[in-house]
């Protein structure tokens, strides 16, 4: 079915200029327009659209406020700022509601793929309860301790930028958060970004103040809503995978941006559990509870009780957060490595390695769907190096325990 988008902007021109831009893309699209935040409104009580694609700058109702009233009462749409230069109080009330920001002027591929790769996942959550759940995110929860640590710093007398990307570093929900700022264009920066240290580098301190004790763009989880088993491992396991998958990229001399994807989709493999145990704390705990009662690989239990799993949720909250799609392949696939089209060493498969080699490392044993794959490292023509991977990522705990 066609996907149906409303494209807001006060300027007639800039509207005719769409019009006219994206006219080769009706055979994909259903698109509407208006001139104003209010008639967008009255386009979407009339309408179901998909996708909204908004100016900033708007007289009346402006696009953050616009966007934050379509999050309280469409929330299952996919929410795009398409605006000019904005002063910084304007970009961070749009940090919020806006799943994405594109600086205008923005060519028509541009703006294809990204409508397009936001909703490109979509189809495979299933029940729009979980899209909405996914589409409703302004943020993945923290540690506690990490978040107290991180306020700590940025209340300090005189705050560190390096002791704070140490802290985001360390936490999944901070870490996917600041990849999704520094991907778009929300503050202009258009390079490769090797690690969540390096992305607050580049934000810089006085704009990570304004994010998080401002905008609030990080959240502080709940831990005892949690049960035990998640609460205690997820970012233990987060980190360690993160590590490996950066060492097992690096022994496939793989360049340096390959090993910095796979570092930090290790980092962030698992946060479609997050995800879920943010907004359906409940029927996500029946999945646990499965698991624990069936001995089911988790992943399992996640589709007997909710007809999808956390790698599909994790790789669409990616995908929509506009974060590189090397990172949202390994989190989409990170189970079943086989199922993507790629045929490679990619992230992928240090993410997929990784992810097996930490389980089995663990005391309590490996919770996977199944042992390495070894016809898919076999068509990569790397179906012995799976024990030198293990050997060079017990080296890395046995190091990190001294």
């Amino acid at each position: 079915m066609k996907k149906r988008i409303l494209f807001v902007d006060d300027e007639p021109n800039v509207l005719l200029a769409l019009r006219r831009m994206l006219h080769s893309a009706r055979g994909e699209w259903d698109m509407s327009f208006a001139e104003s935040g209010q008639e967008a409104l009255d386009l979407l009580d009339k309408d179901r659209f998909d996708v909204i694609v908004s100016d900033m700058r708007m007289p009346g109702m402006d696009g953050a406020q616009l966007l934050a009233e379509v999050r309280e009462r469409y929330p299952y749409m996919v929410r795009i700022v398409l605006s000019g230069q904005s002063d910084q109080e304007t970009i961070l009330r749009s940090v919020g509601p806006a799943h994405q920001y594109l600086s205008k002027p923005c060519d028509a591929a541009t703006l294809k793929a990204t409508v397009s790769r936001a909703c490109s996942l979509r189809a495979v959550l299933g029940s729009e309860s979980i899209q909405r759940c996914v589409l409703m995110l302004k943020s993945l929860p923290s540690l506690p301790s990490l978040y107290v640590k991180l306020m700590d710093e940025l209340r300090s007398p005189s705050p560190s930028i390096a002791k704070v990307g140490e802290v985001i570093s360390a936490d999944v929900g901070m870490t996917a958060k600041i990849l999704q700022l520094v991907n778009s264009a929300f503050f202009g920066i258009s390079q490769h970004v090797s690690s969540p240290t390096q992305a607050v580098n580049l934000l810089g301190l006085e704009t990570i103040k304004a994010l998080v004790l401002s905008a609030q763009v990080f959240s502080q989880f709940e831990v005892e809503q949690l049960p035990p088993h998640l609460a205690s491992h997820l970012w233990n396991h987060s980190l360690a995978t993160g590590a490996y998958s950066r060492a097992i990229a690096r022994l496939e001399d793989s360049d340096a941006q390959t090993s910095d994807h796979a570092f930090m989709a290790g980092l962030l493999h698992d946060v479609g559990k997050l995800a879920l145990a943010v907004n359906l704390l409940d029927r996500y705990s029946k999945a646990l509870e499965l698991s624990e009662r069936e001995q089911l690989p988790l992943i399992n239990a996640e589709f007997q009780t909710m007809g999808v799993s956390h790698a599909e949720v994790g790789g669409y909250l990616l995908s929509l957060w506009g974060l590189p799609d090397p990172i949202v392949e390994a989190v989409t696939f990170h189970h079943y490595p086989g199922e993507c089209p790629a045929k490679d060493f990619i992230p992928l498969t240090a993410v997929y390695a990784a992810n097996i080699i930490e389980h089995e490392m663990r005391p309590d044993g490996a919770d996977v769907a199944s042992v390495a794959d070894t016809e898919y490292l076999s068509g990569l023509g790397l179906g012995k190096r799976f024990d030198v991977w293990r050997d060079a990522c017990e080296d890395i705990t046995e190091k990190k325990g001294e």
